[in-house]
């Protein structure tokens, strides 16, 4: 990786919320490559031994040091409030009651959604403690965040807050628990935007396409490498493979909420649902590996997720569905 070159936000105070790998990992890394100082939190600190070893703040943080940027990790567990309350007074105090950006992206529930969409179990089959399972983190624990860090964007008269947020918001995805959290982010960004609006402070409800985390590729490519794995799961997850590797890395990601940040036009954004591919285009931004991602908005790509890959390439990459056209597939009205 190249030495940090950009200080566009230069000065910034960036908090980011489950930034041990991953996407938040990703976003933490383009703030602080382009000049913010940034504060991350996850609920692991240290970095454990083991081949089964997961992402840790301090291996975040190192490698941020490493590009030659600042960063402050806390370990935090944002399912506990006096936690989260105790964050932003340090944040504060630290900063003199400056924080600039808040990218609200914790989530805990993957294993627990991984392991309802193998069993499909319906919401009725469900223990109701399956919605805070979902929910407390990635969706409550966005709302208290955003409550402390607007105390302190409003009374400077700037700042933007982000919910990591995605498709599943417009319709149905894995379960309903799910949907709805998601949806909720959504009308989170737009009723406090609503809010914050007179006061210069942006609100924006995110939404990534498909991302090839870490994680993901790597269990894609252990099950590549399975030898008792049928035909079908085979192709399903070699097809999955090669649309990830067309898609965003997490460091894209983090581009868009770079750019976000030092938009001059924020505000027009703000409560609104936006796609990373659309502030690509808007900023003229490319991968970290160079190349430019799909787009979830291109006929063609959409007709490739749909598995119709020889239609697809009889398509231009030019040619965009509108976005009230992706409105309709979650109208609600009858």
């Amino acid at each position: 990786m190249s030495k940090i070159n950009i200080k566009k936000l230069a000065g910034k105070v960036a908090l980011v919320t489950g930034a041990t790998r991953g996407i938040g990992k990703g976003i933490a890394l383009q703030l602080a490559e382009n000049g913010a100082k940034v504060y991350i939190t996850g609920r692991t600190l240290e970095p454990k031994p083991g081949a089964n070893a997961i992402g840790s703040l301090r291996d975040t943080a190192d490698e941020i040091v490493a590009r030659g940027g600042i960063c402050v990790p806390i370990q935090c567990d944002h399912s506990n409030d006096g936690d989260i309350e105790r964050l932003f007074d340090t944040v504060k105090h630290e900063n003199d009651g400056q924080l600039d950006i808040l990218v609200n992206n914790a989530y805990s529930a993957v294993p627990a959604l991984l392991e309802v969409f193998k069993s499909e179990a319906r919401f009725w089959e469900q223990s109701p403690t399956f919605w805070d399972t979902v929910n407390n983190v990635g969706l409550r624990n966005h709302y208290i965040c955003s409550i402390y860090a607007s105390r302190l964007m409003v009374p400077r008269k700037q700042g933007l807050i982000v919910n990591l947020s995605g498709g599943a918001g417009l319709k149905y995805v894995f379960n309903c628990a799910y949907g709805i959290g998601k949806e909720a982010c959504d009308r989170m960004a737009a009723d406090c935007g609503h809010e914050l609006r007179d006061h210069n402070v942006a609100f924006i409800s995110l939404w990534p396409a498909n991302v090839s985390t870490d994680t993901v590729m790597t269990k894609l490519k252990k099950d590549l490498a399975n030898p008792t794995l049928n035909d079908k799961d085979l192709a399903t997850s070699s097809t999955y493979l090669d649309t990830l590797e067309k898609c965003e890395t997490p460091e894209y990601v983090g581009k868009c909420v770079a750019g976000l940040a030092s938009d001059q036009h924020l505000m027009k954004m703000s409560g609104k649902i936006v796609l990373t591919s659309e502030l690509g285009r808007k900023y003229h931004l490319k991968d970290v590996d160079g190349h430019a991602p799909q787009e979830i908005t291109q006929l063609r790509t959409i007709l490739e997720f749909e598995g119709r890959n020889q239609l697809a390439g009889f398509v231009p990459r030019f040619i965009h569905l509108p976005k009230w056209m992706l409105s309709l597939g979650g109208n609600k009205f009858y």
